[in-house]
């Protein structure tokens, strides 16, 4: 089988075989060295324009570049080095000739709906400090683990907030606390207790937002012992996305995927959220699929299949 001879299935087939396991995930994962490298092969063999970016830690990207410029709209399909979204993706490419960027499509399992906005999020780590002592001399010691307690009771408070202020689209934001670790033993008052929270934001919600809100709260639960003390520090954070349903971009591909495809909101971040930051007009769309970053990810066949076909009607239409 030639590489011009190949659909969406072959490929998503060829590239499934290949081991590419997020490092960032798993410290054992291959990483998407060899996977890049496949579709890289693949594009130089149907006359693409190929480029690798090879990013931090042996972690490449791959730019693939089809078509000419004939003064007609361009568009980015934007899918992660995975087996999924990136399949389509490359069979679309052999069939059309896109130009550049005037809009975007990124490719994550939507269940072939137009996912027009999702939330972003903010990880903040909070270190309480106190004093260490002997457990028969608590005199002598100030509890960073009890006083983080009394944290994140005040967090779990802030979610009850979040949950009451809902995005008309989107629905609320909302707050978790996902990491702890304290102490050094059973028998001792301990000096240290690291815990992160995880804010999943609207649109309208910057991080200067979350930040004040979590400054409020530090000052607000300060503890009465002088001897511990407060610090946050944002870790990470991304932002949301919201690309009106009026946009070209969207309609466009509400008349490719046709009936039973509507605009909804995505429960997960996605790079989407990079493009639109940028002012590029983006929307998300891809088959069923489920247990990202599981054990076991699935995608179905015949949704990979009708998105390829409504990508290639979508593309055709836009940058006529």
């Amino acid at each position: 089988m030639t590489a011009t001879s190949m659909t969406a299935l072959d490929l998503l087939d060829a590239l499934v075989r290949i081991d590419s396991v997020n490092p960032g995930l798993d410290p054992g994962g291959a990483g998407e060295a060899q996977i890049a490298a496949y579709v890289a092969r693949w594009g130089h063999s149907v006359g693409l324009r190929v480029d690798v970016l090879e990013g931090t830690a042996g972690r490449p990207s791959v730019i693939v570049r089809g078509g000419r410029d004939h003064g007609g709209r361009r568009l980015l399909l934007c899918g992660h080095l995975d087996t999924v979204g990136l399949a389509g993706i490359a069979e679309v490419l052999t069939r059309l000739d896109p130009a550049g960027i005037d809009a975007a499509v990124v490719t994550e399992p939507t269940e072939r709906q137009a996912g027009t906005a999702h939330r972003g999020f903010v990880w903040t780590e909070v270190t309480v400090t106190g004093v260490a002592a002997h457990g028969s001399r608590p005199h002598l010691g100030a509890d960073a683990i009890l006083a983080a307690g009394h944290y994140l009771v005040a967090f779990d408070n802030l979610d009850r907030q979040l949950r009451g202020r809902p995005h008309p689209f989107l629905g609320p934001g909302n707050l978790h606390a996902s990491l702890i670790s304290g102490g050094t033993g059973e028998s001792t008052i301990p000096d240290r207790c690291v815990f992160t929270v995880e804010r999943r934001t609207l649109p309208g919600e910057t991080l200067g937002h979350v930040e004040a809100d979590i400054a409020g709260l530090i000052e607000r639960c300060r503890p009465a012992d002088p001897r511990i003390t407060v610090t946050a520090r944002t870790v990470l954070h991304r932002p949301p996305m919201h690309t009106p349903p009026d946009a070209p971009i969207v309609q466009a591909l509400l008349a490719a995927a046709g009936s039973g495809t509507s605009v909804a909101p995505m429960s997960y971040w996605a790079d989407s959220a990079f493009l639109a930051a940028a002012g590029i007009p983006t929307v998300l769309y891809g088959p069923e699929g489920d247990g990202a970053h599981a054990g076991t990810e699935w995608v179905s066949r015949s949704g990979t299949t009708t998105a390829t076909t409504v990508l290639t009607q979508l593309t055709q239409n836009f940058c006529s």
